[in-house]
């Protein structure tokens, strides 16, 4: 199929084609037609699908072109990446249009995005959060909204945006076309689904939470941080084959030390992304890592849905996520395009429940691979396996809530054997 085949008219076909798209992915091919015929959409497919084209390119066919102050059309995602990257999408795909669009987001002032809508625009690309706040100062007309796209649902509702969609949702007309996309569909995103759609058209162009096919998965079993950053340079020295690298972590405080142990190594500039760095500085991170002038970008998950770069060569999961949707989203940072791309991971023996839900999410079990030998591995640290002690007991707490913990259980030991004599036979009590 073409994008012709889908009846778009010759000024986005052309957009298309100079945006460097060649044919429709399977989430296009069967979304476009259903949102142009004005259908409530629910829309599954894997990260690196194309899923925010399938939505815009109809939307913008359906708009057509500028029509006075009012917004006509919202898009609400849920971090301040992904607001710019829809709307760069938006401004590549709408360039022979005068359709106006406006990106709201925190992290600056409103003062700026306030006089964009004053002057007048037909989309507001958002963040909840922003979104309700300049609402909150009437400076957004709501009466003339359409259409109302809700992306990566999964992510909203794992950071808690729920009462928020549920407050706009009571502010916006309730005749509109509503849009949902996300990667996965657990329950939590059908209750949106349920709550915002009426007899929705599901569309799940590929089984949920399974990552892309171009993506090959490898699992190594490393005792300790040390390990894993003797590991992280071990691969990062061959930069002929590791030459785009998104290393994920689970901390900001991980990402900074990382970085600044990367530095020292001689691997050229490294950049970091966290929630503690300001807008300008992960702007330009994450452009500079686009262009090829960064060759490893050390970040949390917040940048795990808010990247789109074809040429990701290798994705290093330095630990395991334990919100497990986001390993899809994480490693959906390589492969995409129909590109391949590596995915690997690092897993100390507190991280291996993690891996198990995981397999299980995405119904694949990951190879392992075992550690090169040029590795040398030191002993774990006291105040580490303490720490991954108590992941453990964390885990068995969660399968089992009378778990008391290990403490409590060698505590129990203890005083049984306290109780017993050698034989193992209950003590006489002294009189």
């Amino acid at each position: 199929m073409t994008f012709e085949d889908l009846k778009l008219t010759r000024q986005f076909l052309n957009a298309i084609e100079e945006a460097g798209y060649q044919h429709p992915t399977e989430i296009q091919e069967k979304a476009i037609p259903r949102i142009l015929a004005g259908q409530d959409l629910v829309g599954i497919a894997q990260t690196g699908t194309g899923k925010t084209a399938a939505y815009i390119l109809p939307l913008l066919q359906i708009l057509k072109f500028h029509q006075g102050p009012e917004p006509r059309c919202l898009i609400l995602v849920p971090t301040k990446e992904l607001v710019l990257q829809v709307d760069k999408t938006f401004e590549e795909l709408s360039k022979y249009t005068d359709i106006k669009r406006i990106a709201l987001y925190g992290g600056i002032g409103p003062k700026t995005q306030i006089e964009a809508l004053i002057a007048g625009v037909d989309v507001i690309i958002a963040t909840p959060g922003r979104f309700l706040e300049i609402y909150a100062k009437r400076e957004i007309a709501p009466k003339k909204f359409k259409h109302v796209v809700i992306d990566e649902c999964d992510r909203m509702m794992d950071m808690g945006f729920w009462p928020q969609l549920r407050e706009i949702q009571e502010k916006i007309p309730q005749k509109k076309q509503q849009l949902l996309f996300s990667a996965t569909f657990p329950e939590k995103v059908e209750r949106i689904a349920d709550n915002f759609l009426l007899f929705p058209q599901r569309i799940e162009v590929s089984p949920q939470s399974t990552p892309a096919e171009s993506i090959s998965q490898y699992l190594y079993e490393v005792p300790n941080f040390r390990a894993k950053l003797d590991l992280l340079l071990h691969f990062l020295k061959n930069d002929e084959q590791f030459n785009r690298v998104m290393v994920f972590v689970r901390s900001k405080e991980h990402a900074t030390g990382i970085a600044k142990f990367l530095e020292g190594q001689g691997l050229g500039e490294i950049r970091m992304l966290h929630s503690n760095k300001g807008q300008n500085a992960r702007i330009n991170a994450i452009d500079d890592f686009k262009g090829g002038d960064v060759r490893v970008l050390v970040s949390t998950d917040v940048s795990s849905r808010g990247i789109d770069v074809v040429e990701v060569s290798h994705v290093i999961n330095f630990n395991i996520p334990t919100h497990y949707e986001d390993y899809v989203h994480r490693i959906g940072r390589t492969g995409r395009a129909f590109k391949t791309g590596t995915a690997i991971s690092f897993m100390d023996f507190s991280e291996e429940y993690h891996i198990g839900k995981i397999q299980k999410l995405i119904k694949q079990t990951i190879e392992r691979i075992p550690m090169p030998e040029v590795i040398k591995i030191h002993e774990t640290p006291f105040d580490e396996f303490q720490d991954q002690m108590r992941e453990i007991d964390r885990q068995k707490k969660l399968e089992n809530p009378d778990y008391k913990g290990a403490f409590h259980e060698k505590k129990q030991r203890f005083d049984v054997k306290k109780k017993v004599d050698k034989k193992g036979k209950p003590k006489r009590r002294k009189r």
